[in-house]
């Protein structure tokens, strides 16, 4: 396998299958024991807003404009 001028490799069809890599997959390397390693990037759980689970909790209760009105006391 040869590596082009600008650094690149082309990934073997039959690695690609197997580790299900397509276009615009994203892909780590790993250097283990002197050898480099080629993993399918995982993606981490984005971190959960943290008023999330308060969304919709109130929605019918009050209309906008009386939420308002009970907030600024008139």
């Amino acid at each position: 396998m040869k590596v082009t001028t600008k650094g690149q490799v082309t990934i073997p069809a039959r690695i690609r299958e197997y580790l299900d890599i397509g276009p615009h997959s994203e892909v780590d390397f790993r250097i283990s024991g002197g050898s480099v390693v080629l993993v399918k990037h995982q993606k981490a759980d984005p971190p959960e807003e943290p008023f999330s689970a308060l969304r919709g909790v109130l929605k019918g209760a009050h209309s906008t404009a009386s939420w308002m009105r009970a907030t600024r006391g008139a």
